[in-house]
């Protein structure tokens, strides 16, 4: 008899024994990843891309036709204003001046005549001599010479004009960035005034023009902070600010986008005029936000956690539309011991790592982002030491030894 009771206590404890190590296994401890609430940087921006191009060029043009007889700059050169740059061949020029001071000169000989032949008309006139009409005709013959003169000097003027039109000089202290002719070309001026140059003003000042999307352009306005890279320099940020929104679309494809001008420093010649940049216009800004991250948004405690852990959940307010987007009510969650404690906070702008808390939180706090399971460590080290899986350390020496 007392050997059957000794074997039924025996199943006894083996059966709890069991049933303990099941148990334990299924209740392995949860532990939590958390975050402190602390201060630093936050932004909202959209993208866009542009191109960087000098705040001012000039194009110099010729005014007058004729054959490139001189060019004194090239591509990259540097210049002053008032400079001379090129020459135009003048000796038609010159010949059109001489027959302008041969027609003056002789507009003035025939003014010469008709005074002395109408200071003498009038003199018979007054004795009655001539007729009315023939007064007339000297008085009309004595206009005429007169404007005749008069139009001698106009021509005189613009052959003058013009042989100093022959002579091209800088607008501006710039930088020529585009030579579009050469000694011994022909250009003709008879309908547009033909580009000879491009001078830029000042490249240490560059402007990127940046095509933003209709549905971003909303968001900006003048003095917003930009950054961009350019594929020539994929590792350095510039930076910018918005200075002017242009409200000329352009449309391509059916994409409909405004010009967005952004002025740039460029005093390290780094930024060169055409390159491609790609741009963050940044909409929103705070130096100084309360921050977590954004997964705590997204964590909430699961039926294993309510197992191990006191749960209390924080009472929701009643749904309230507002166009504030820093009064948005979300729940986060703490712990304190044994307790999971949700609290409810107002956020604000995120950038998709951090969030930005307006109420709710106090800087120093910690959040709740994650949790994870005691066994789904040691399952995770496991996998990473199974002699099943390659080492690239012994696929490396078999590579070696081949």
């Amino acid at each position: 008899m007392k050997k059957w009771i000794f074997i039924s206590v025996a199943i006894l404890v083996v059966g709890a024994a069991v049933f303990y190590y099941f148990n334990r296994k299924k209740a392995a401890p949860i532990t939590f990843e958390t975050s402190k609430v602390d201060y630093g940087y936050i932004a909202e921006s959209i993208t866009a891309t542009g191109t960087i191009q000098p705040v001012d060029t000039v194009a110099v043009g010729s005014q007058v036709s004729g054959v490139i007889q001189n060019i004194y700059v090239d591509f990259n050169s540097v210049v002053k204003k008032g400079q001379l740059i090129a020459t135009i061949d003048p000796s038609i020029i010159l010949a059109q001046k001489e027959q302008s001071l041969a027609n003056l000169a002789n507009a003035q000989s025939n003014l010469k005549y008709q005074q002395s032949n109408y200071e003498r008309q009038y003199k018979l006139f007054g004795l009655d001599v001539i007729s009315k009409a023939d007064y007339q005709i000297a008085q009309n013959e004595l206009s005429s010479a007169k404007a005749a003169v008069d139009n001698a000097k106009a021509q005189l003027k613009i052959t003058t004009k013009n042989l100093f039109y022959t002579n091209i000089y800088s607008p501006i202290d710039g930088m020529v960035l585009n030579r579009n002719v050469s000694a011994g070309q022909t250009i003709a001026a008879s309908f547009n005034a033909p580009t000879l140059f491009i001078i830029a003003k000042d490249l240490t000042k560059m402007q990127v023009r940046a095509a933003v999307d209709e549905a971003d352009i909303g968001e900006v306005k003048s003095g917003q902070n930009v950054s961009f890279t350019v594929d020539a320099f994929p590792e350095e940020v510039f930076k910018g600010n918005v200075t002017q929104i242009l409200l000329h679309a352009k449309v391509n494809a059916n994409v409909v986008t405004y010009t967005t001008l952004i002025n740039v420093n460029n005093s390290n010649l780094k930024l060169k005029p055409g390159m491609t940049a790609s741009i963050n216009i940044y909409t929103r800004e705070d130096g100084k936000a309360l921050l977590i991250p954004a997964k705590a948004l997204g964590f909430k405690p699961d039926s294993i956690a309510r197992k191990q852990f006191l749960i209390i959940s924080a009472t929701r307010p009643k749904a309230v539309q507002s166009e504030n987007p820093e009064m948005q009510k979300t729940g986060v969650w703490t712990k304190s011991g044994d307790t999971l404690f949700e609290k409810m906070v107002s956020v604000g702008m995120s950038d998709g790592i951090h969030v930005k808390v307006t109420a709710g939180l106090t800087e120093g706090m910690s959040v709740i982002t994650n949790a994870k399971k005691a066994n789904e460590n040691a399952q995770a080290a496991a996998t990473q030491t199974s002699p099943f899986m390659p080492k690239m350390g012994n696929r490396k020496n078999s590579k070696q030894s081949k």
